[in-house]
């Protein structure tokens, strides 16, 4: 006689039994609990994504409004002064520029005043004096800077941490404090009132070194091993591994290095006498001396000043942002 066992009745302990879910204490089982993200805390996830990518993706308004009201004050301090000198340097004689609400656009536009510079001072030979001192000087930074960079940051000597706080410690002192000592160091050279006297001191700055070493510093130290592996010496691995990753970092010191000495005015006014041998900077205060009522002509003399600048900073500008978001050599 058979003995027949239903089909339905569970079987503890078996493949069914332990796939069966288990009670918690509440009552509920596991699939209800994973359920749960579902409601209240997945609407409370999604909504946290969407606030950190409305965050960190997409401006508000009033973001917006304060960040173009930043801009437009930054833009009215900057640039604001450049174009009121623009603005004086264009008006005519019978404009009234010391009126209490004088015009921004001149209603008598003309270019005499720059005419008139030319005719009181020499600009032409001026600007030629202060274009030899930048050539000198950005020439010299290129190639000191860049050899002392690379020594401090690529080879290894004694006392280069020493020379390297030296470096550092020169960027505490103001130029006020050693222009006497430079100037006695010309003066015994035989270079006082020439064109190479004024531009020796700025041949080398510290800042543009230490601008170098930084950026030397960046690049891999396995590919100089590389190098020297295959018999390269450091000339070698100067010229062909080092320079090509850091000339972003060479246009930027030489941009930095003509407007200084573009611009520098204390230096050259105690070196030269000759009138001839002036530069720009100094020699625009002619105007300042002899037409002190004509701000017309002050104002176009600043604007032939500005010129050079602009345009060397036109030409370098794509190098110089490189060299600013420089870091190393990319892969």
């Amino acid at each position: 006689m058979t003995n027949t066992t239903s089909t339905t009745e569970p079987v503890l302990g078996g493949a069914a039994g332990a796939a069966a879910p288990a009670p918690d204490v509440t009552g509920a089982t596991d699939g209800s609990r994973a359920s749960r993200p579902n409601g209240r805390n997945g609407r409370n996830g999604r909504n946290g994504r969407k606030r950190r990518r409305a965050a960190w993706g997409v401006m508000s308004t009033r973001e917006k409004v304060l960040r173009y009201v930043l801009l437009v004050v930054v833009l009215f301090i900057t640039i604001g002064p450049f174009l009121w000198q623009l603005s004086t340097s264009l008006k005519g004689t019978g404009e009234d520029i010391y009126t209490a609400n004088p015009s921004f656009i001149p209603t008598q536009p003309t270019f005499g005043n720059y005419l008139r510079v030319g005719e009181a001072i020499p600009v032409f030979g001026y600007i030629g004096n202060s274009l030899v001192v930048a050539a000198i000087d950005v020439l010299g930074n290129i190639v000191f800077a860049t050899l002392a960079g690379f020594a401090l940051a690529r080879l290894q000597w004694r006392f280069r941490k020493a020379v390297l706080g030296l470096f550092l410690a020169t960027l505490v002192l103001p130029g006020e404090a050693t222009i006497i000592s430079q100037f006695v160091t010309v003066k015994d050279l035989g270079l006082a009132d020439s064109l190479v006297g004024v531009a020796l001191p700025g041949m080398i700055a510290a800042l543009n070194v230490l601008l170098m070493f930084n950026a030397f510093r960046q690049i891999p130290e396995e590919i100089d091993q590389a190098a020297v592996m295959d018999g390269a010496n450091a000339l070698q691995r100067l010229r062909y591994i080092s320079l090509p990753a850091v000339q972003g970092t060479i246009a930027v010191i030489a941009i930095f290095s003509f407007i200084g000495a573009w611009d520098d005015f204390l230096w050259p006014l105690i070196v030269l006498q000759s009138p001839d041998k002036l530069t720009l900077t100094v020699g625009l205060q002619y105007l300042q001396g002899t037409f002190a009522t004509d701000q017309r002509m002050i104002a176009a003399g600043t604007m032939i000043a500005f010129i050079p600048i602009a345009v060397i900073f036109a030409i370098l500008q794509r190098f110089f942002f490189k060299g600013v978001e420089e870091g190393g050599v990319k892969g």
